[in-house]
């Protein structure tokens, strides 16, 4: 009996693994995804469109994606249709997109025939299979022949740092939950990275819903309109905000150049120097989460444990930086990037009620602000009340019948 290999939480927690690449960002990863839809619903112009995404480096439904090779076996069109919707999609073609209308099945080939064009162009980043049940060795849908028959997909997919997308169909019986709707056993769906699911309303509406789940991926749901044969996503992207943290803890080095001690001692030279703050106890996980992103700025790292005492290890190595050993870390510097600050939060304004904060010098008044003051920190000019307004009007032609009985 082989022996059961394990790891301890302290050294997953502690060691620095390779970061998922996602090849369609925040949507698809490295990995096996499928696809599902009624037929006719418009799956196939959207692989379509993300495999010319990705092969061009452009974005697909609001999205950035990894730019590379892709491959699309068409398993259910011709060459000349695929022609026709190329050209409905782009007016210039890719040299790194490349199609196939004819594939071995599971176990019968098809693995050596993606490794072998993984071989002969190694940026390949996608691999989409239109259709799944083109390729099954089982006709018939079992629990566990599913499972194991995409189980070698999903290896594979792995071993080659991939994207399988598998372009698959929904049953006619409608769900509360579209991943049930996915045809086959649960099996299809349980062995799977992600499962992304696209319904119509109507057979002839040009909306359309995506639902997206995965192991590597927040569960999602994107409006879509058809815009003539493109995929339109309708929702707005809401931009994450960027962590300065790693770019804080590459301009510290750059000083430093090594650091040895414990996470305290970090934050406190962070904060002395650039005016960065953070709580000392999630500087472990920051490191481990941006560990790929430091890398490339030429900082390394290693937490350590001894006799119950915890510390870090920090070097920067300047021929492994990007950034070419200039400032990457917005935060310690000012506006025009010239002098630097103690602390970016007496920069910011925040939005909310519009209230401005003054640092205290100025003399005590009566309340109110005035006109011209009030347009030097950017306000509209101030409005008169309404009865002030008509008391000056009702003075006014007092004033002018007055001068009428004068001249009579």
């Amino acid at each position: 009996m082989k022996q059961l290999i394990t790891k301890s939480c302290e050294e997953i927690m502690t060691t620095v693994y390779k970061p998922i690449e996602f090849v369609v960002d925040g949507f698809l990863a490295q990995g096996l995804y499928i696809l599902a839809g009624a037929p006719k619903v418009g799956k196939s112009w959207l692989v379509l469109d993300m495999c010319l995404s990705i092969a061009k480096g452009e974005s697909v439904l609001g999205r950035e994606t990894t730019q590379g090779s892709a491959l699309y076996l068409c398993l259910e069109d011709s060459y000349s249709r695929i022609q026709n919707r190329l050209y409905e999609l782009t007016d210039e073609p890719s040299e790194s997109l490349y199609f196939s209308v004819l594939a071995e099945s599971i176990g019968n080939g098809l693995e050596e025939q993606i490794e072998n064009f993984k071989n002969a162009h190694s940026d390949l980043k996608m691999v989409a299979i239109d259709t799944l049940q083109k390729i099954k060795t089982d006709e018939e849908y079992r629990y566990g022949s599913d499972y194991a028959e995409l189980t070698v997909l999903k290896r594979l997919a792995e071993k080659l740092n991939i994207c399988i997308l598998l372009v698959h169909h929904t049953r006619k019986n409608r769900d509360s939950d579209p991943f049930n709707m996915i045809s086959g056993t649960t099996g299809i769906s349980g062995c799977v990275d992600g499962s992304l699911v696209l319904m119509k309303s109507k057979r002839t509406s040009s909306t359309a819903k995506l639902f997206a789940t995965g192991r590597d991926i927040r569960e999602c749901e994107i409006h879509l309109e058809k815009d003539e044969c493109k995929w339109i996503a309708t929702d707005v992207q809401i931009e994450k905000p960027v962590d300065r943290f790693p770019f804080a803890i590459h301009d510290l080095m750059m000083n430093i150049q090594t650091f040895k001690g414990s996470a305290t001692e970090l934050c406190e030279k962070l904060k002395s120097s650039l005016g960065f703050e953070i709580q000392s106890n999630v500087v472990s996980k920051k490191l481990m989460q941006n560990a790929a992103q430091l890398e490339k700025l030429g900082v390394k790292f290693e937490l350590k444990r001894s006799h119950g005492k915890r510390w870090i290890e920090v070097r920067y190595e300047p021929s492994g930086d990007g950034g070419d050993g200039k400032i990457a870390c917005t935060t310690n510097c000012c506006p025009a990037g010239t002098r630097p600050v103690k602390n970016i939060e007496k920069m910011c304004v925040s939005s909310g009620d519009s209230r401005v904060t003054g640092d205290g010098s100025a003399s005590k008044s009566d309340g109110k602000t005035s006109e011209k003051s009030h347009r030097e920190k950017g306000g509209n000019k101030p409005r008169k009340s309404r009865g002030s307004k008509s008391k000056s009007k009702k003075g006014a032609r007092r004033k002018a019948r007055r001068r009428a009985r004068n001249k009579r």
